[in-house]
């Protein structure tokens, strides 16, 4: 696959991803949702890997990366699906773009990376007021926003430390591997969370959009999502990936007020301004740190 077609794959499904989400819980449990999402990507998962004869290795280093993949596969989603129980799409969107910022610094603890230089500290301030304007203007609508913004930082956290953890791993295995293997961690703990939380199959009461949403979010979301992505991840810089968090939130936004009649309010587009301009600035400020260290 070229890196190019992966790439633009990966923006594709991350911008339809938030979209897919809400649409998914809107007649189907959170928790049940999630783990059928699961189930429909690792059965095809397994026979590919089958199929085209790909190993999938079992050695402590596989089964701690595999480990690692699933803090941001089981935490990040789940806390997403109930996420979107309380905010719009394109918000849920808006504030997962904060990820490289917070990569950024949970790598200085985990990884021991330098400290972040005076830019990307000014980086820093302007996604946090661009979030505390966001924060508060969902605030003033209803009191349930506070449960859905908690949920979704505790998502972005999630799918943040498990990057980094991933990186602390030096072992070279298939993205497809990975993603089946972070998929076989994954689905029991959501088994286990559905049963506990729900545990019933209301099927009547599901309507059309949401097995539909599951079905692309389980085929594309979750298989060709996660593939393409740590695909992509082994082949480009770090910081080249993470563009992909400065676009799709500005498609997101865009489907959710198209497709889905999501509000998009002055203070929500003041606030994706913010976050905006302080991720460009935090990848900005990466990119001039690496091309000084490389021509030391």
């Amino acid at each position: 696959m070229p890196v190019s077609v992966a790439y633009l794959a990966v923006v594709i499904i991350w911008s339809t991803t938030p979209l897919g989400i809400v649409w998914s819980s809107e007649t189907v449990s959170p928790t049940l949702a999630v783990l059928l999402r699961m189930l429909i990507a690792i059965v095809p998962g397994m026979i590919i890997l089958k199929l085209a004869n790909i190993n999938l290795p079992w050695s402590a280093q596989a089964r701690k990366i595999y480990t690692y993949s699933c803090v941001g596969v089981f935490g990040g989603m789940l806390f997403a699906y109930f996420a979107a129980q309380y905010l719009a799409s394109g918000m849920m969107s808006l504030i997962f773009g904060l990820s490289p910022i917070l990569s950024g610094v949970l790598a200085q603890k985990i990884l021991g990376e330098p400290k972040f230089s005076m830019a990307k500290k000014l980086a820093l301030a302007l996604a946090l007021l661009g979030l505390f304007v966001v924060c508060s203007d969902s605030m003033s609508l209803n009191d349930n926003s506070v449960i859905g913004i908690a949920s979704i930082l505790l998502a972005v956290f999630f799918f943040s430390i498990s990057g980094v953890l991933v990186k602390s791993v030096n072992i070279e295995i298939h993205p497809l591997a990975t993603t089946v293997g972070a998929l076989t961690f994954s689905v029991p703990l959501f088994a286990i969370v559905w049963f506990l939380v729900d545990g019933t199959l209301p099927y009547q009461e599901w309507h059309a959009r949401s097995i539909w949403a599951i079905l692309y979010l389980g085929i594309l979301g979750s298989l060709v999502g996660f593939l393409a992505y740590f695909f992509i991840l082994q082949r480009l810089r770090a910081s080249t990936v993470a563009l992909i968090t400065m676009m799709t939130p500005i498609f997101a936004l865009y489907l959710g007020a198209v497709l889905n009649n999501e509000t998009v309010s002055f203070n929500l587009v003041f606030g994706a301004l913010l976050v905006m301009c302080g991720l460009a600035l935090y990848q900005r400020s990466g990119k001039l740190a690496y091309l000084k260290e490389k021509s030391a």
